[in-house]
């Protein structure tokens, strides 16, 4: 996948920065700005493990030394449930205990602080490269492709953009593909706090159905949908 174009993967992401330093964290928060679709910065290893284990964040990028719960403390808990999230660690520990920590709970990246730009820069194209399976374009069927790093569904030659909305609900479904997806499973990683009605989504799987024809999005009876690849 071209650089030029896998960072763009990340555009309607949510990102979960971690971090008690104000100066840090806001320098951290504005630059992430500039990559994702949405950015929460947060002090706190309680809060953290609160919001990292709520399904709503596609991406954690965590301090360790923090209060009320050390951020690796956190990680493992997240890795409880949650084996796939990609995760960057920036520490000034790099102590040979906390590298051994962090290798066993499956960190994409561990940046020594003051990091280097270009490195952190290096580590969000690894993370893309997590989120777009390592690719660019996926066949989703006979008919339709997706472009990850566009958000466009290709039928045949014709392309097919996709609202915010619909990018995010697609690649869930793609990431979970062949699997049992509940409607508090997508509550949860399409809204923060809001709880909008089962319409919301049905309208969204209808947009997409229109783009991908209707056997790829299967309905659940009163459980949720299944995508089928």
């Amino acid at each position: 996948m071209p650089n030029s174009s896998i960072l763009e993967i990340l555009s309607d992401k949510k990102v979960l920065c971690l971090e008690d330093e104000v100066g840090i964290l806001k320098n951290l928060t504005e630059t992430l700005e500039l990559f994702f679709g949405e950015v929460m910065g947060i002090e706190d290893g309680l809060e953290a493990l609160d919001l990292a284990t709520s399904g709503f964040y596609d991406v954690l990028v965590f301090d360790i030394t923090v209060p009320h719960m050390d951020g690796l403390e956190v990680i493992k808990r997240v890795r409880q449930n949650n084996q796939n999230i990609p995760i960057i660690i920036l520490s000034s520990h790099t102590e040979q205990e906390y590298l051994w920590r962090a290798v066993e709970l499956k960190i994409t990246r561990f940046l020594p602080k003051p990091y280097d730009k270009e490195a952190f820069i290096a580590a969000l194209k690894d993370i893309a490269r997590e989120l777009g399976g390592d690719r660019q374009i996926l066949n989703i069927n006979t008919q339709a492709r997706y472009d990850f790093a566009k958000k466009i569904i290709y039928i045949k030659d014709t392309a097919c953009h996709l609202a915010k909305s619909e990018s995010r609900l697609l690649e869930y479904f793609l990431k979970n593909k062949n699997k049992a997806v509940t409607y508090e499973e997508l509550f949860d990683y399409l809204w923060e706090f809001d709880q909008p009605s089962k319409e919301a989504i049905k309208t969204i799987v209808k947009e997409l159905r229109k783009k991908l024809g209707k056997d790829t999005i299967r309905n659940l009876y009163g459980v949720g949908y299944i995508c089928e690849i």
